[in-house]
């Protein structure tokens, strides 16, 4: 068998293995150079020579890892880890690469594509530096300018998808589609409520989540998992209109209730060490009975948080 190693994402590293039947074996070096990762991703997927796994992916299924790597690199930032910023960017640049490499096989653009496209919206975005007739221009005129030029880049997008139908002029479409669900779903919100189109009683909100609940129940007797998933999108649509009416940021909330869920975890793991005993051995009651010791031990809420008692 022979292989070779490239990172491919998850903060982590992907051994590519071969069989040997046909297979030589990778003689890839680094490089400084972008053209190399390039070549590195076309050998990946190359047909027959290529790795199994990426010759199996496809956009959908490498979207995933994308916004993954986008939130490695802001939690790297938060961080000031250099080190791992530098790694997480790498990690990043190889989903562009990844996805400029499938587009080019079904031939609708590649790499170089992408480059251009990108320097020609920041060459037009920048009059004032780059094509600017005598490049004076105020701070407030060079946000002005770019915004009104990414207005006009937005209306020559949904021109292009919908032939000579003429741009949404939805209150809604103001909302950047790009945005992590949980922050769009609050933009969303928040947008319709300007208008009145909102509940006026956090209480109201949770009568809806009871009734996603509800749904989700019958769904379950149902055995459909495409409304499954449906009706717990909309639960979690819900839950984001409860958090923002009680001024709690989803994001943050669910961020908290991660690092409480390690917690607790982990004091179930310290404690059957204790014992001299595992996970995989441990009763699925036994470690309830743990959680719950985890959880009698943390402080309320009022005792962290200052102000409060």
């Amino acid at each position: 068998m022979s292989s070779c190693t490239v990172p491919l994402g998850q903060g982590a590293v992907l051994r590519h293995i071969g069989w040997e039947i046909g297979f030589s074996r990778c003689t890839m070096t680094p490089s400084r150079d972008v053209s190399r990762l390039i070549e590195i991703m076309a050998q990946l997927r190359t047909p027959v020579t290529g790795c199994p796994w990426d010759l199996e992916q496809n956009f959908q299924t490498i979207a995933p890892y994308t916004i993954e790597e986008a939130y490695e690199v802001a939690d790297a930032i938060a961080r000031s880890d250099f080190d791992d910023l530098k790694d997480e960017l790498g990690d990043l640049l190889l989903q562009v690469v990844y996805h400029a490499r499938m587009a080019e096989e079904e031939k609708a653009f590649d790499f170089g594509d992408v480059v251009e496209t990108i320097c020609r919206k920041m060459i037009r975005r920048h009059p004032h530096v780059f094509a600017d007739k005598d490049g004076n221009i105020t701070p407030r005129g060079v946000k002005s300018a770019w915004e009104r030029i990414k207005a006009e880049e937005k209306a020559e997008r949904a021109a292009r998808r919908s032939g000579d139908v003429a741009p949404s002029s939805s209150l809604l479409s103001s909302v950047k589609a790009g945005q992590p669900a949980l922050t769009r779903a609050m933009a969303l919100q928040r947008k319709a409520g300007s208008v009145g189109f909102d509940w006026n009683d956090p209480r109201a909100v949770l009568q809806k989540i009871r009734e996603e609940a509800d749904e989700i129940e019958a769904a379950l007797d149902q055995g459909d998992k495409a409304e499954l998933a449906a009706e717990t999108g909309d639960l979690m649509f819900a839950l984001v209109n409860l958090a923002r009416h009680v001024d709690a940021d989803p994001e943050m909330a669910l961020r908290g209730a991660n690092a409480k869920f390690e917690r607790r975890f982990a004091y179930i793991e310290r404690a059957l060490a204790a014992k001299g005993r595992t996970l995989e051995a441990a009763s699925l009651e036994e470690m309830d009975a743990l959680w719950n010791e985890a959880k009698a031990t943390e402080p309320s809420i009022n005792s962290v948080i200052p102000g409060r008692e």
